[in-house]
């Protein structure tokens, strides 16, 4: 009897060892993004940027996405071609929403927004990380398109 239950108890340490240590992330919701993203109103602007010390747009949502437990590639460009198409009437709270900002990237994007409701994106520009109209008339001149990211 002793002899069973000390292997009971080797298998339960075996087993055990084999969970992860780190607590599993919860599911993706784009609420998750929305809430995570507002996090870094105020952070400033870093061409190149991908952390809390500076993001560039898509460094920012690449970080955001992360967060919540999504990969996203690295550039506006690159995320432009992930997710669905969504018409701008269609959006919903944490799509991504394109912008043609720079001449020398013709027809494709070079800028990214995390949508967050009532008309309003939060992004990271040359101020920082902050949260814009679509109907500035700047941005409403530069959109492209968005994405929904599944």
């Amino acid at each position: 009897m002793k002899h069973l239950i000390s292997i009971c108890i080797i298998l339960l340490i075996s087993v055990g060892s084999l969970l992860p240590t780190n607590p599993v992330e919860a599911a993706y919701s784009p609420t998750k993004v929305v809430n995570t993203a507002k996090h870094y109103i105020g952070t400033p602007y870093r061409w190149g940027g991908t952390t809390p010390k500076g993001f560039d747009c898509s460094g920012f949502v690449g970080y955001t996405f992360k967060k919540v437990g999504k990969n996203l590639p690295r550039t506006a460009a690159a995320m432009y071609k992930k997710g669905k198409h969504i018409s701008k009437s269609k959006l919903k709270t944490g799509d991504l929403v394109f912008f043609h900002t720079s001449s020398s990237y013709k027809k494709t994007a070079s800028h990214v927004a995390i949508y967050i409701g009532h008309n309003k994106v939060i992004h990271s520009v040359s101020q920082g990380v902050k949260i814009d109209s679509l109907n500035n008339v700047y941005w409403k001149k530069k959109y492209i398109g968005a994405r929904r990211i599944n």
